[in-house]
């Protein structure tokens, strides 16, 4: 899995700010990997239709993610 890191750019400023995550769970590289990131970050992360367009992300920064190993131990205390 990697986390991808969603922004939310301020054209008039000229600024990036990265706002959450989304996880790609692709195990192999399939042709829209891309555009379905951007519309998953684009439904999670956008105020209304038109902060939308405001929504990016950075696959180049994508970075494997930390996940809590599993382990045996259910004991409690």
């Amino acid at each position: 899995m990697r986390a991808v890191t969603v922004y939310r750019v301020d054209y008039r400023r000229k600024t990036k700010d990265p706002i959450g995550t989304v996880l790609e769970k692709r195990k192999t590289e399939r042709a829209h990997n891309y555009h379905d990131l951007l519309r998953l970050a684009r439904r999670l992360f956008a105020l209304d239709t038109a902060d939308a367009l405001h929504i990016v992300i950075d696959v180049r920064h994508a970075r494997e993610a930390i996940l809590p190993e599993r382990t045996m131990d259910c004991s409690a205390g």
